[in-house]
């Protein structure tokens, strides 16, 4: 059960969505936009989330958008990590969701919820970024669109009032050759040691990182220090795990010494599968 009352509001269009925020924000009802939903929930047991007011934006047309014809792909907030496994329109992406949770969460969960939640891995980020994905996003004031790259820093960072509508994914970089790995402490369902998502383009290679640090990331020094074919592959490895952002997680899931161990493992796995000489 969930500790505190709260009214809940489904608005079916962006516009209402929007005004009802103002409208409750001015009440006092500290109002959160809700999606999956399932870490509102957990969070909120453990007293860390409270509100007098959520809005469902789960009936938005917008939000429920899944075009896997066109070009851009345009993939709705609100599409449940189920249904990704289900029509598979960025193979990357899919991977990368159906190791998140397990099946039964995977069906409350969804893009927008993971990429906003408050509990750090945040995941879908990791496939997002590496494929320069485009996201929508709607405020009160209005609905803009920009590189999801040039607004995530540790977290996406939104504005007052606003929420993801949908990211667009450029249909040639979704069909790049790509590899995806999962590492946990033990187990098939769990946090991640280390997630890597990475694609190649060009013969250069994006690669973007959970679990190794409080807070997805891509890093342009990384990659960097992984294309310099100058270089042995141990070498490019070392540097780019050198280059890591800090702090590096050391907790009851795993030390910072065998997180960045796990790490190298993965991308010389990762260098190797995308077709780089070992």
């Amino acid at each position: 059960m969930v500790p505190f009352d709260f009214a809940y509001y489904r608005p079916q269009s962006i516009a209402e969505a929007t005004a009802l925020f103002l409208e409750l924000e001015q009440q006092g009802k500290q109002p959160l936009y809700y999606s999956g939903g399932t870490e509102i929930l957990t969070l909120s047991r453990l007293g860390f989330v409270s509100t007098a007011a959520v809005i469902d934006i789960k009936e938005i047309p917008e939000c429920r958008v899944l075009d896997a014809d066109g070009d851009p792909l345009v993939l709705g907030a609100a599409l449940a990590l189920t249904v990704l496994e289900e029509t598979n329109p960025f193979p990357l992406l899919t991977k990368v969701a159906k190791e998140i949770a397990d099946r039964t969460a995977r069906n409350q969960i969804t893009l927008g919820g993971n990429l906003c939640g408050q509990i750090f891995y945040r995941e879908i980020a990791t496939a997002l970024l590496v494929a320069e994905a485009d996201i929508v996003i709607a405020g009160p004031a209005d609905i803009r669109q920009a590189r999801i790259n040039d607004l995530f820093h540790q977290q996406l960072q939104l504005g007052r009032g606003e929420f993801v509508v949908q990211f667009k994914v450029d249909r040639a970089t979704a069909t790049l050759p790509h590899f995806h790995r999962k590492r946990r402490k033990q187990g098939e369902v769990g946090y991640p040691l280390v997630t890597i998502a990475a694609l190649k383009q060009d013969e250069a290679v994006r690669v973007a990182f959970s679990g190794i640090c409080p807070f997805p990331f891509r890093s342009a020094d990384v990659e960097a220090h992984l294309n310099d074919r100058n270089r042995p592959i141990g070498e490019r490895i070392q540097a780019a795990i050198a280059a890591f952002p800090r702090p590096i997680l050391h907790d009851i899931e795993g030390s910072a010494d065998y997180r960045l161990f796990v790490a190298a493992q993965l991308l010389e796995d990762a260098l190797r599968e995308l077709g780089e000489s070992i």
